[in-house]
């Protein structure tokens, strides 16, 4: 029998998913952006808050039209390209960016403040320190740490409602002045800005989380899921908003707090400490750096288990080693200079993710399925990677002619039209069930 979850429930499910977003990583994005585009500080925010909140709320809805997260929403594509599609999305938010930011962001805000003078050497051992202990929490993940991660995720949601009172009242600084890379465009900065939240990936995933945790508290019928999946996702997508917008404006006058920043976790402390001393800064670095480990934590396991899964041959224990091994390798090479490498990766496979959840869109009306989303899959990822390679300085000078190539979004019109042609195509298409990943 279908059960019918309370108002109690409902907002459970929706802060859940909130926690699933919210990692001490995505933090540090916002203040910088905020601090770097000064008068423009609204429309950077309006571009990141539409791929920092907005892609991850559609996506969670497009999971939830279609009844699930990747698996379902990409059926009609070869199981093959969704395997190839699973296993980036899980090196993306595994060993390759995501986990080890987590490491730097706990070293940024958790250590580096209190040091005179730190090194390489300083950040080698602090990361063999942290990923270590993430291998050992990670083989042996419990009940302990799960109980950790409720309570840390509340507190650390607290600590920056707290601190987004006190820039709203007491602002500490005055608004920087306009860096050069927000003097044109800085709409789309801001926007390509949000792609380092790597929500929109990780909500691809959530979604199956989110049913399996309806399921297992009884609600069986479909349109019951997708609605309460939808709530859940505006739930976070409010929540998500709030602290966003909350550290833009903390970027935004944080001039005099720091007279230069080259991340955001450099400015939040500075700012905690002009706001409330030593003791505020020590707060934030601890509750920083649990918050850190748990999502480290998560994401080890989660990759590991995947890996396990896909390939059979070696042990979850073995592939815990392994991305545990790799995340600490990836971090030393710091936090500036693992998000300047991350951005031509993320800027080249964004759009399929956008794709993705474009074609779920549309599926009702779309009368050859499997022909439409292959096309348009293909086509946003042959101009998502030329954008891509362009992000990462090499010379693409023979696709000038497309429509905001400039601005790193050349995808965006070919993938329109590839809907267009897709929604256009008549013909009979072969059953999407026997297209679909087991």
């Amino acid at each position: 029998m279908n059960k019918s979850l309370s108002t109690f429930d409902v907002l459970g499910l929706g802060f859940m998913t909130f926690a699933f977003f919210l990692g001490a990583g995505n933090i540090i994005f916002p203040p910088l952006t905020g601090f770097l585009a000064g008068e423009h500080l609204t429309s950077a925010m309006s571009g990141f808050l539409l791929t920092g909140v907005g892609l991850p709320l559609v996506t969670l809805v497009a999971a939830a039209l279609a009844g699930g997260g990747l698996p379902t929403m990409a059926r009609y594509l070869p199981p093959m390209v969704v395997t190839v599609m699973a296993t980036a999305i899980f090196i993306i938010i595994g060993p390759a960016f995501a986990t080890p930011r987590t490491g730097l962001v706990a070293y940024e805000m958790g250590l580096k403040p209190f040091l005179a003078n730190p090194t390489q050497t300083t950040l080698t051992l602090y990361t063999i320190g942290f990923f270590g202990l993430v291998l050992l929490l990670s083989l042996n993940q419990g009940r302990l740490l799960d109980a950790v991660g409720k309570v840390l995720t509340p507190i650390l949601l607290l600590l920056l409602i707290g601190l987004a009172l006190a820039v709203f009242i007491n602002p500490q600084g005055t608004q920087p002045p306009i860096d050069d890379l927000y003097l044109a465009q800085p709409f789309v900065k801001g926007f390509l800005e949000g792609y380092n939240t790597m929500d929109t990936f990780a909500a691809l995933i959530f979604g199956m989380l989110i049913l399996d945790v309806l399921r297992q508290k009884g609600v069986t019928d479909k349109r019951a899921q997708s609605r309460y999946l939808m709530i859940a996702a505006l739930i976070a997508a409010v929540g998500l908003g709030f602290v966003y917008v909350s550290l833009f404006i903390l970027g935004g006058t944080s001039l005099g707090v720091v007279d230069s920043a080259n991340n955001g976790a450099e400015i939040i402390s500075a700012y905690v400490l002009a706001l409330f001393g030593p003791p505020g800064l020590w707060i934030l670095a601890a509750i920083v750096f649990l918050a850190c480990i748990t999502t480290a934590v998560g994401l080890v396991s989660a990759c590991a288990d995947y890996f396990y899964r896909l390939t059979g041959k070696l042990s979850y224990r073995s592939w815990v080693v392994i991305n545990a091994l790799l995340c600490m390798l990836v971090a030393n090479v710091g936090l500036d200079t693992l998000i300047a490498v991350s951005v031509p990766v993320l800027v080249a496979c964004y759009p399929v993710a956008v794709a993705l959840v474009l074609a779920t869109y549309v599926r009702p009306l779309i009368r050859a399925p499997i022909f439409a989303f292959r096309f348009i899959l293909a086509v946003a990822f042959a101009f998502g990677l030329v954008d891509g390679l362009q992000a990462a300085g090499l010379e693409m000078s023979v696709f000038h002619w497309l429509p905001m190539f400039d601005i790193g979004m050349a995808w965006v019109l070919p993938t329109v039209v590839a809907t267009v042609i897709g929604l256009a195509v008549n013909k009979t298409a072969p059953s999407a069930q026997h297209q679909a990943p087991s």
